[in-house]
């Protein structure tokens, strides 16, 4: 048995859809592919289409995309954690997103074809599954309120009481990207200057 994979799909189901029963979260691992990867790698490339729902097992993994000619981290996956290029997948069209691992680690690929068959037999992964796109879609929101309403110290706030493993492991540079600041005022926010 496969103990990265029982915490993991533990950990993710817990934090989407804690009620599932145990017969219908070993439907879901038995569909999950193991993937390990090295610090540096591309997971998913720009242009790509996105088959997968990744569930991270080990490791730290970001989602980012370019703007003229800066890539700006869009998002920050660790242990027990989906990533997802939802647009993607969705329509089965390229992505603009990429997703690059920070760390060593290892992930777990959800094919959506095989979640969403899944899906249709059994009332419990489709929660799951719909748990799922609700937690992405707020979490899309939330992220967009921040940038509009919250200032950098805020933003800065907001990251550390929410994922402080994202403070604690992430490139300083991809933080800032992320909070949509430059490394400068980064380094004054966490100086305590603003």
């Amino acid at each position: 048995m496969d103990t990265l994979l029982k915490e993991t799909i533990n950990a993710a189901v817990n934090s989407r859809y804690p009620a599932m029963n145990p017969e219908d979260r070993k439907l879901i691992e038995e569909i999950l592919e193991r993937k390990d990867f090295k610090k540096g790698e591309i997971l998913l490339n720009e242009d790509q289409i996105s088959h997968n729902i990744l569930i991270v097992g080990k490791g730290m993994i970001r989602q980012f995309y370019y703007k003229n000619g800066k890539d700006v981290t869009e998002h920050f996956s660790y242990e027990g954690c989906i990533a997802m290029c939802i647009e993607s997948m969705l329509k089965q069209e390229p992505t603009r997103l990429l997703i690059e691992a920070l760390e060593d680690g290892t992930t777990y690929l959800l094919n959506y074809n095989r979640l969403t068959a899944l899906a249709e037999a059994s009332w419990e992964v489709n929660m799951f599954y719909r748990k799922t796109l609700e937690y992405s879609l707020i979490q899309s929101q939330v992220k967009a309120d921040s940038w509009r309403f919250e200032t950098a110290r805020e933003r800065y706030i907001h990251l550390m009481q929410a994922q402080p493993e994202v403070i604690k492991r992430a490139p300083l540079s991809h933080i800032a990207s992320y909070l949509l600041m430059t490394p400068e005022t980064l380094s004054r926010v966490r100086s305590g200057i603003l």
